[in-house]
């Protein structure tokens, strides 16, 4: 290659994630960052070629699309560059690394060296980031019934959902997945260690960007009664030096907006508990195009080419 910089392909770029993706990337000097002409962004040949001179591609593609440039890939044997797959096909594959670094300690250690890593789902990342630490520390069981609800902006949702909202007279509000087959539910129960399926119920509020995702508890159902106290203790200290992952001290927040964040890639965490009532709910607040899209592709996309950690 004619740079000693890495060269990085976005396959998707023209889609709603691939586009936050690109203007990150296109602020990155220490990278290269290439594309193809829009004529020949769905011709095989093309795209093979520019994988093939490339140290790593991100997929922003729906989940059929991102397997079959997968194959692609593949198919270059010693040639293929490591991929960051955005979409949901490859979360629970086993051959691939969840791009969720500080789920472990070892989980950057683990990133840096895949040469397959999954962007972990905007609900999944507050769901995971909540429940994670309170099951490794005993405090919720993981057969424990979980209900998640989440509230999301709508420019998550692709490029019809956007439209729809975009225009005058848009909905103001949309409770989906009501089948409660959505398909982040299996990222959610693996990678919060889960041995139980918790019910999700997502939703879309007329707002462009934002997220906001709750589990409420009832204290004296866990284990040792814990108070909200020791739920936000055992938070604090699963993410103690994290850049990217905030507890909230207290449990005084009586209002959360899900924009507060928006433009950030923070992911920040609440216990707001009721001691009288014996009730809690976990709140995690992020913007859905950063630490729950974008921004953590980024994030990973530096542990996968050894950059520097960048801004939060």
């Amino acid at each position: 290659m004619a740079s000693n910089q890495p060269n990085v392909f976005i396959d998707g770029e023209a889609g709603s994630t691939g586009v936050e993706v690109r203007k990150r990337l296109e602020m990155l000097p220490e990278i290269v960052l290439r594309s193809l002409p829009e004529a020949q962004r769905k011709h095989p040949s093309a795209r093979q070629d520019i994988i093939g001179a490339c140290d790593l591609v991100v997929l922003c593609l729906p989940d059929d699309a991102a397997r079959e440039a997968v194959a692609m890939a593949e198919a270059l044997g010693d040639r293929a560059p490591k991929l960051l797959d955005a979409s949901t096909a490859h979360r629970v594959d086993p051959e691939w690394t969840y791009g969720f670094p500080e789920m472990a300690s070892d989980q950057p250690e683990k990133i840096s060296i895949s040469r397959k890593v999954s962007n972990p789902g905007c609900y999944p990342t507050g769901a995971i980031g909540l429940l994670l630490p309170l099951v490794q520390a005993g405090i919720v069981p993981p057969d424990y019934p979980i209900t998640i609800s989440a509230v999301s902006g709508y420019s998550g949702g692709g490029r019809p959902l956007i439209e729809a909202h975009d225009r005058a007279g848009g909905p103001a509000f949309e409770l989906y997945a009501l089948g409660l087959e959505h398909k982040h539910v299996p990222e959610i129960e693996r990678y919060a260690g889960l041995s139980r399926r918790p019910i999700f119920l997502p939703s879309v509020g007329h707002f462009r960007q934002g997220m906001l995702v709750s589990v409420p508890l009832y204290l004296d159902d866990l284990p040792g009664r814990p108070t909200g106290a020791d739920l936000r203790e055992a938070l604090r200290t699963f993410y103690e030096g994290s850049e990217h992952v905030r507890v909230a001290a207290g449990g005084k927040a009586d209002k959360l907006e899900p924009d507060a964040l928006n433009g950030t890639d923070r992911l920040d965490l609440y216990v707001c508990a009721n001691e009288a009532r014996r009730h809690a709910v976990l709140v995690a607040q992020l913007d859905n195009l950063g630490k729950g899209a974008s921004g953590a592709a980024v994030q990973n996309l530096r542990l996968m080419l050894d950059l520097d950690p960048g801004p939060n």
